[in-house]
């Protein structure tokens, strides 16, 4: 079915409008000032301390999410158990909840009032955990309708000819897994980094140590430097689209190889 002229100016002219334009208007701040004002604001200490923060933090996430999402996901397609239900629907709680109450929550559970007498506010773990929480649903979902794909046939013959689980995963299951793994890594590491309400209580906006950029980009805004906020923000979403290429160009290699195979 092909697609009609409407259709294609419809999503070309919303595209525009949500995605391009302020995406123009944010480079065309960034760039106010010209290349060396640009430059100028990236370059400033407290701004390459809080990417360098953002960036290692978020990499952790990822692949923290990676892990344990792919596990999440596994238990939930092939173990059944009680329950099951509400652990799935409670995967997209962070989804549906404001960011900023999911700071407050791990404030009160790892503040210095932590019941479980564990004080991680202010430091890089309570970040990681912070964001671990948000993040750990795009894996999950990624992962999870690809499992349900596999086909199971394989995994028996794998089994009849004496492949043990280890090998079945390693060999058969986990090379169809790899694209959706790095797709929803991809995303809870871009989610990640620009994450700024569930870090904003718990993290303690430390120069250098657990101010992530989007605390920076506040502190910029409300010191009226508008063009580094924007700056900064140019460069998160250069890292971010280079990101998600780079596991687009490998999953879909991936893809292809064991298509081949």
């Amino acid at each position: 079915m092909r697609t009609s002229k409407l259709t294609t100016g419809t999503v070309v002219l919303w595209l525009s409008v949500i995605v391009l334009l302020p995406l123009a208007a944010l480079t065309t701040q960034a760039f106010d000032e010209g290349w060396s004002g640009f430059w100028s604001a990236v370059t400033e200490s407290g701004a390459v301390d809080a990417l360098r923060v953002t960036v290692l933090v978020s990499a952790i996430v990822g692949v923290i999410s990676a892990v344990t999402g792919t596990l999440v996901a596994w238990v939930l397609v092939r173990d059944d158990f009680r329950g099951k239900r509400v652990v799935d629907a409670l995967i997209d709680l962070p989804f549906a909840l404001p960011t900023i109450v999911a700071s407050l929550v791990l404030l009160s559970l790892y503040g210095p009032d932590s019941p479980f007498n564990i004080t991680l506010n202010a430091t890089r773990p309570a970040l990681v955990i912070a964001l671990a929480f948000v993040c750990l649903p795009f894996v999950v979902r990624a992962v999870q309708p690809v499992l349900l794909e596999l086909d199971g046939d394989v995994e028996e013959a794998a089994a009849s000819l004496g492949a043990g689980n280890a090998t079945i995963f390693r060999r058969v299951i986990l090379p169809a897994l790899v694209p959706a793994i790095l797709s929803g890594t991809g995303l809870a590491f871009a989610r990640a980094l620009g994450e700024f309400g569930s870090v904003v209580l718990i993290g303690g906006n430390i120069p250098g140590e657990t101010q992530v950029a989007s605390q920076y980009i506040q502190e910029q805004i409300e010191s009226d430097v508008p063009q580094a906020a924007a700056a900064v923000s140019v460069v998160l979403l250069v890292i971010t689209f280079l990101v998600l290429l780079v596991l687009r160009f490998v999953g879909e290699g991936g893809a292809r190889k064991e298509q081949r195979a």
